[in-house]
This record gives structure tokens, sequence and C-alpha cells, in this order.
């Protein structure tokens, strides 16, 4: 006998909706968790919907509101205890994290990743430890780096010293080795965050010269005093990471929402839609007066920052030891040395 229908009109389509939402939100929470073994986790897939659905058979109604409350409760109350963790067997790129700690002007970084690769899956795995002089940080850039259309990009910031010296710093997923990335897993349990700490060679050049995605760079406009307190928050967040790890969420902690955290940004800024639609966000900062200075009689708009502002490789070029040099060569003043 087929279930008796839940009620007519808008409360009954307001329920069905509610419950279809509640298990394809659950059956997506539990599928794309780190619940081990497998079998459990894909078994646990398929018992949670048919609860759900099987429940409309129970009578009375009160009852299927019980289970199907109950089944709920106990779902969200394991998702909101689960704890993210640092001790996973993670895909190589995300392995070593980089650990933090300043003494006086010196900031020192241990594990600063500088894989050199000859292609997108093969590659030599590399890390060095170094020292940065915080009276030295002159520079803040902000990169983008696109791999389809428009709307969507990774973005990073990188920081420069007077010395010479490049430090990339990326929020990204921390990856398992057992697992493919997926974007739709970012909106639930799937990744730790993580902060990819690198020599530019790596974190750029990975992006520039071997998977040849569009990377653009633009001077982030910040007083000395802003620089380093943004610096040093990325140093204090590296290090708490270590001891206390976070879960990374595509809507609420992702690559952009931590550069604005980090920055101190107006929560009407944290909340724009271009936080979720990354390949803007160096429009945001526009509108923020955050680029530049640039020359407005060269580039009047963001259209004409934005077309100026990406970096192009030569054909064969090589990722060497004046890569960041290189790649800022041909990009408009502040960032490149050449007039307009």
């Amino acid at each position: 006998m087929a279930p008796r229908p839940h009620g007519t009109g808008w409360r009954g389509k307001g329920h069905d909706i509610a419950v279809a939402a509640a298990m394809v939100l659950g059956t997506a929470a539990l599928y794309y968790s780190t619940i081990r073994p497998d079998a459990l986790r894909l078994g646990l897939c398929t018992v949670f919907p048919a609860i759900m659905m099987g429940s409309a058979w129970l009578r009375p109604p009160a009852l299927r509101h019980v289970v199907r409350g109950a089944t709920v409760a106990a779902l969200a109350g394991w998702y909101v205890t689960d704890p993210p963790r640092n001790d996973r067997v993670w895909a190589e790129e995300y392995a070593i994290p980089a650990d933090t700690w300043r003494e006086g002007n010196m900031v020192h970084v241990r594990n600063v990743r500088n894989f050199r690769y000859r292609s997108v899956t093969d590659y030599l795995p590399a890390w060095y430890d170094a020292t940065y002089d915080l009276s030295r940080l002159d520079r803040v850039d902000l990169v983008t780096s696109y791999w389809a259309g428009e709307n969507i990009a990774h973005v990073f910031l990188s920081f420069g010293f007077s010395d010479g010296q490049h430090l990339a710093i990326s929020i990204e997923t921390r990856r398992q080795a057992r697992f493919a990335y997926s974007t739709i897993a970012g909106f639930f349990h799937h990744y730790e965050l993580f902060y990819v700490t690198a020599d530019e060679r790596d974190l750029i050049g990975v992006r520039t010269d071997v998977r040849r995605e569009r990377v653009y760079l633009y001077r982030l406009d910040l007083s000395p005093a802003v620089r380093a307190r943004l610096f040093l928050s990325y140093v204090d967040a590296i290090h708490d990471i270590i001891r206390h790890p976070l879960w990374y969420n595509t809507l609420g902690d992702n690559c952009t929402t931590g550069i604005l955290a980090r920055a101190g940004a107006k929560l009407r800024y944290r909340l724009d839609w271009r936080v979720i639609l990354s390949g803007h966000t160096a429009s945001m900062a526009y509108d923020m007066n955050l680029l530049g200075p640039y020359d407005a009689k060269h580039y009047p708009d963001f259209t004409a920052l934005h077309a100026a502002s990406r970096i192009q490789r030569p054909a064969g070029a090589m990722i060497g030891p004046d890569y960041s040099t290189a790649i800022r060569a041909a990009l408009p003043p502040p960032e490149g040395p050449g007039l307009p």
C-alpha cells in the first residue's frame, strides 16, 4: 500500500522540500566525508536516504516525523563534532606543512615548498628553510589564476622583500592521497584547510609554465604597517593550524575569504558576490582602491589594468633563479620596472 500524502498546499509542499533537501545534503555529507573504511562510508550513504524514504510508510504520521527527525539530528550531531585532523595520508604536495616563528624582525619559515615540475604529474619534491627580514618587506602582490572561464580563479598572495626574496602563500584544500580532487567536496567536511607556503617558482611557476593557466599579478597598495600586519597574520595562522587544524569550506573559509579575513576587510566585502565568483576578486580589490597606484592615463579602468597584468611567458622559457624578476618584467608599474 502506498503511503498517504503528507498534505496539500504550501505546508505539504514545504515539508516535502525540506525532507528532500535534508536527504540530499545528508547523503552528500556522508559521501564526501572522511569516514573509514570506504565500505562504511558508502554504506551509510545508502542507509541514510533509505531511512528517510522508507519512513514514509510508517503509521501514525507522528512516528514518521520522529524517525526522520532523529535520523537528521544524529547526522547533524556527527557532522558538527567531526574533527579536522593533521594525521591523515596526504597527497604529496600537501604532505609537509610549513611552520613559522618570529624573533624580533626576523621571521623563520621551515619547509618552504619548491617543487620542480617536469609536467603536471611528474615533479621532484623539495622544501627549504628560509628567514625573512620584516623590515625589508616592501611589496604584497595579489595573484589570480584562471583555468577555465572568467568567473572562477584561484587567488593568493606573494610577499616580496627588498633583498630579492619572495614568499608566496596560498590557502588551499589539503587533499588526502586516497581521494581525487572534487569541487563539490569543498562544500562539506572533506578537506582540511592548508597554507601552501612556497617559492614563487613553485606556486606561480606551476601555473604559468606547466599547467599553462592564465595568471595575473597585481601590486597591492598597502602601507608598510598594513603589509607587516598582513604578513604576520599569515605567519600566526600557519603556525596555529599545525596544532589546531581547520576544515576548508568553499563558502565560508576558502582562498578568497581567508585573504579578506587576514586583511581585516569590512563585512560588506566579505559578503560580496565576488568572494564566491573568485575570478572577480581583483576587480573587487580595484573597487576597494587596493591596487596600484597605477597610471590612470594608461590604465583608466580595471579592464585595461587586467589585460596588462597578465604574466606572459615566452615559448621555451625555463623556471630558473630569475623567475620572480622575469614574470614582472612586462607588467605595468609599480609592479614591473618598465614604462606603460
